[in-house]
């Protein structure tokens, strides 16, 4: 990169350090890879492709026929026809079943007491019993599709039960309950891709991450910082060309990321398993609006951080730390469900979170939720942009020893 500064004149200061920056980083293959490929392209397509490997491998599960060890498959032979009218081909008897499924030998061992054509004769009640691990999430379908089949079958049996006595099958059930799910497809979209808050605000900060380490610690360790604050020209002004430097290509970054989520989305097979997913226009043009005061908010904390390294390398250390800070109000919402309060949205990144979740839901953003996320991430934007603009005032921010 040029490490000759011109003399910057004073009425144009701000757009003469946008365009310098802008113009040299354009040369960077570091930071258009990671501005405008990396992560805003490669990301969403990942993204995609994991959710769409996790889904089709539900779906071929819940469609494709199911290999079930049974142990004591000769006690209940209308039950193993039950299961294999379900989709469960029953498989070999295994020694040890729970040894099994922690191998992951299988997904689920259906185990039958050898007293239980005894007991079912007469009138007693039986038990079979179902192996599974539940730290296995890839088994979690398998279990629950045998469990529906078995207490679907004893259902049957016990109605037919009251049937040869002359009762009414409802007679074991006097209390029903009607299930009034109120989730829209387009809400049960939200299950699945509850961290694309997080990954849009990664996609900002790696945006303009190199950016901002080169536009200072960088240029103090090649010593071209002194030259560029000899100039007759207030230190803020020069702060600012720089920051709006790294706010466009924090931008130009999300755009493309967004326009990414908008092309793959498409095909992700939401529809088939209930869910209604739209990242188009609508969707995209209200993430822009709740992020761009996150651009600033998020370039100032970068330029204030990489401010206090001596070399490319130790701001590059400290910047990977601030990037676990994006990650709090996802874990917070994953872990700590809470109910949304107005004031929550005047919380820089947590209001960002709130707002695209809603999004997502199909809910929409309120004026007054969009205000409140606006006006709190622009006020601590502005309180990083003062700090920042102090650090600058300092002599030593110059000085690469």
């Amino acid at each position: 990169m040029n490490t000759e500064t011109s003399k910057i004149h004073r009425g144009r200061a701000i757009l003469t350090v946008f365009l310098k920056e802008v113009k040299e980083n354009l040369r960077d293959r570091r930071t258009l890879m990671s501005a405008f490929l990396t992560g805003p392209l490669l990301g969403p397509l990942l993204f995609v492709m994991l959710i769409n490997l996790t889904l089709s491998r539900e779906l071929d599960k819940a469609e494709k026929p199911l290999s079930v060890p049974v142990i004591g498959a000769e006690f209940a032979p209308n039950l193993l026809d039950a299961l294999k009218a379900g989709g469960v081909v029953p498989g070999a008897a295994v020694a040890d079943p729970a040894q099994t499924v922690r191998k992951k030998d299988a997904d689920v061992v259906l185990r039958i007491a050898s007293d239980y054509g005894k007991a079912w004769r007469q009138g007693e009640p039986v038990q079979v019993e179902l192996f599974y691990d539940s730290s296995l999430r890839e088994a979690g379908s398998s279990v629950e599709r045998v469990t529906r089949l078995v207490e679907g079958y004893a259902r049957q049996q016990g109605a037919m039960r009251l049937v040869a006595r002359g009762m009414s099958p409802s007679t074991a059930w006097p209390l029903q309950v009607a299930q009034r799910d109120q989730a829209t497809p387009q809400s049960r979209g939200v299950l699945m891709f509850a961290m694309l808050p997080y990954f849009f605000v990664i996609t900002i900060f790696m945006g303009g991450m190199y950016l901002a380490i080169d536009l200072t610690a960088g240029e103090r360790e090649r010593q071209s910082l002194e030259p560029l604050f000899a100039n007759p020209v207030p230190r803020w002004k020069i702060l600012c060309g720089k920051l709006a430097a790294i706010c466009t290509f924090s931008t130009a970054s999300l755009l493309i990321t967004l326009l990414a989520f908008a092309v793959v989305g498409q095909f992700i097979p939401a529809e088939k398993i209930g869910m209604e997913l739209d990242l188009g226009v609508h969707f995209a043009t209200h993430v822009l609006l709740l992020m761009l005061p996150l651009v600033l908010l998020l370039s100032a904390l970068q330029s204030m951080v990489a401010a206090f390294a001596k070399s490319y390398r130790e701001a590059q250390t400290y910047i990977s730390l601030l990037m676990l800070v994006p990650i709090i109000p996802s874990a917070v919402l994953s872990f700590m469900p809470i109910k949304a309060q107005a004031w929550m949205y005047a919380v820089p990144l947590l209001g960002q979170n709130l707002g695209i979740m809603q999004l997502l839901r199909g809910d929409g953003v309120t004026g007054e939720q969009l205000g409140l996320c606006l006006a709190g991430s622009l006020a601590a934007a502005l309180l990083a942009v003062l700090a920042t603009i102090q650090l600058y005032r300092s002599e030593k921010l110059a000085i690469s020893t």
